[in-house]
């Protein structure tokens, strides 16, 4: 029987159409490569046009589109995604610190998903997922080679609802079942807190719309609580899954007084940026230790490479996760929307993280760490008629004033780069003295 051949043709065109307009609208290539080009999309049209036709049941064309076009992404690498309306909505939604869903940041690796980093104070980080874990299923579905957005589609619900998600550890015998009650999910950026006398603490769980904007205001609090300046400052970038190249941009310029920030390379004129500081606002040139991890990516790792790279701070924990792309969100027509990897980043000294991430340059594990009392040594003091100390009074020894509650100091890593601080201002007063 003879087809009709029209809507095949109009299918054709609007296809060609769509490919064209998902390339920026800038096919331009010789003759003959634009003939290949052709023969390919017909190729694509053709299947289309059977699966249509003869598929054992009847399908729309939106949806074999979708499919088509989130499978021709999903080739590209692991960041790119197609996002449906309902998702991209949420995306935009995310940027902004608040969205429903269990907290987590999940990335593929050799088609396994896995988890970058658990958001603090959220249902994933109280039930104790790990940067580093495998998600091997959701529910009852298996998510070997599940694309990321329809993971983040299932994880995601009303506020209230559980759901089941098995994780494999590397200290695991088997798979782990995990239940987790899905609540809204609103981050805090950035939380301050003075670790002792002048030594600040800024923990920058996630980089949103007004993170450069909040961390300003820690900084302002941390000064007023320690008599208008810091001796130190440790900003903590452990598990930050990243955000906003340029809240990242901000946040480093911060401490920056000039030179080269980050700078990107890609196929586009657009997408060749360079960033850098800026003389006004930045802090004063006080020590810093900054605290990276496995769950350190993307604008976290923009700001640790920057500041590392223009000596502006010690980078100290292990390496970091390896995300040197740049995401472009384009919206399309029907308010879905295109995630396409449009760059790489480059640290200014030319240093792509991809793939290799930030290395520290003191390496410290996170460790337990345990109170031993010092009740062995017998001392001066417990002598016989021992001689009383002579002082006028100001020579008195006086103990430094701590704000350190128990959880900060069983968190070695943190110890570690205070300790840090405090002798490097110690050392500074000898060579001053």
């Amino acid at each position: 029987m003879r087809q009709n051949k029209r809507p095949i043709l109009l299918l054709t065109s609007v296809l060609v159409l769509l490919f064209g307009l998902l390339l920026f609208g800038r096919i331009d290539v010789r003759q003959a490569d634009a003939a290949t080009d052709y023969q390919e999309l017909q190729l694509f049209t053709d299947v289309l046009t059977i699966v249509k036709r003869s598929y054992v049941e009847e399908v729309t064309i939106k949806d074999l589109v979708y499919g088509a076009i989130d499978g021709m992404l999903a080739s590209l690498d692991p960041h790119s995604g197609f996002m449906s309306p309902d998702i991209y909505k949420e995306m935009k939604v995310d940027t902004r610190g608040e969205f429903g869903g269990l907290g987590i940041e999940i990335s593929q690796r050799d088609g396994i998903l896995t988890i970058v980093s658990p958001i603090e104070d959220t249902p994933a980080s109280r039930a104790g997922l790990q940067a580093g874990d495998h998600i091997l299923k959701i529910e009852d579905e298996y998510t070997k080679d599940m694309e990321i957005m329809e993971a983040v589609q299932l994880m995601r619900g009303k506020p209230g609802t559980s759901i089941s998600i098995t994780i494999m550890r590397s200290d695991f015998e088997k798979p782990q079942p995990f239940i987790l009650e899905r609540e809204v999910i609103k981050v805090k950026s950035v939380k301050s807190r003075t670790l002792e006398n002048g030594f600040g603490y800024v923990r920058l769980a996630q980089f949103q719309e007004r993170s450069g904007e909040d961390l300003s205001k820690a900084l302002d609090r941390l000064r007023n609580e320690n008599d208008g300046s810091l001796k130190g400052l440790v900003l903590d970038l452990r598990n930050n899954p990243g955000g906003l190249l340029d809240q990242a941009v901000e946040v480093s310029d911060k401490f920056i007084t000039e030179g080269l920030i980050v700078y990107t390379k890609g196929r586009e004129d657009d997408a060749q940026m360079e960033f850098s500081a800026l003389r006004s606002g930045t802090e004063p040139d006080y020590p810093m230790v900054v605290l990276i991890n496995g769950g350190s990516a993307s604008a976290s790792e923009i700001v640790a490479g920057a500041l590392q790279d223009q000596g502006r701070a010690v980078i100290m924990g292990t390496q970091s996760f390896g995300k040197g792309s740049v995401q472009t969100i384009i919206p399309l027509s029907d308010e879905s929307g295109l995630r396409l990897t449009t760059a790489k980043y480059y640290t200014p000294n030319g240093t792509s993280i991809q793939a290799r991430g930030i290395v520290p340059d003191i390496e410290v594990i996170q460790s337990e760490v345990k109170n031993v009392r010092d009740m062995s040594h017998f001392r001066e003091k417990d002598l016989k008629n021992h001689f009383n100390t002579e002082t006028n009074g100001d020579d008195a020894p006086q103990e430094e004033e701590t704000l350190l509650d128990e959880e900060t100091r069983k968190d070695f890593q943190l110890m570690r780069a205070l300790d840090l601080l405090k002798g490097w201002t110690i050392f500074q007063g000898l060579k001053a003295a």
